[in-house]
């Protein structure tokens, strides 16, 4: 238990060191709302974790609405993927052809190939605790997700309080 603590509070840590990804995720996000749009949470796989605290949690994500394929996305909009791989990449790639504005986060080491206006990276390739026979387990895609919402969330209610 004390290794899987340590491990989870390096990840935060690191996640942590990119504040400013993290304020511009805001920032997009946070146009939407202002702007009486929708921001559309585009989440893949586990990352559906975020989609379902923002949309049912204890306190809401303002102007949040489930992304789906058939959604009308307006300039109005902002859209927020969230995927542990490339699972988002086709949508990033509509959304940078129609020229709208969209923050992605994703689980694996990668730059911000798809020119997101706001891009987090989780950092998180293999497990965070070793194994008897070398490998790795413990893959906390969703739990590093959740540490991002949350902070992106405290920073668009400030946003929004202004």
């Amino acid at each position: 238990m004390k290794m899987l603590s340590t491990q989870l509070a390096g990840l935060f840590q690191r996640i942590a060191g990119q504040e400013e990804a993290i304020e511009d995720t805001a920032r997009v996000l946070a146009q939407a709302a202002i702007g009486e749009g929708t921001i559309f949470l585009a989440a893949f796989g586990e990352m559906k974790a975020v989609a379902l605290s923002a949309l049912e949690g204890a306190e809401p994500l303002q102007s949040a609405a489930q992304w789906q394929p058939d959604s009308v996305i307006t300039s109005a909009d902002r859209v927020w993927i969230l995927a542990k791989n490339h699972e988002g990449d086709e949508l990033a790639n509509r959304l940078n052809d129609a020229h709208l504005p969209f923050a992605m986060l994703v689980a694996e080491k990668r730059s911000n190939e798809m020119e997101a206006d706001a891009f987090v990276s989780l950092k998180i390739d293999k497990g965070l605790l070793p194994t008897d026979d070398g490998g790795r387990t413990v893959v906390p895609h969703a739990m590093g997700a959740l540490f991002v919402y949350h902070a992106v969330k405290m920073a668009v209610d400030e946003m929004l309080a202004e």
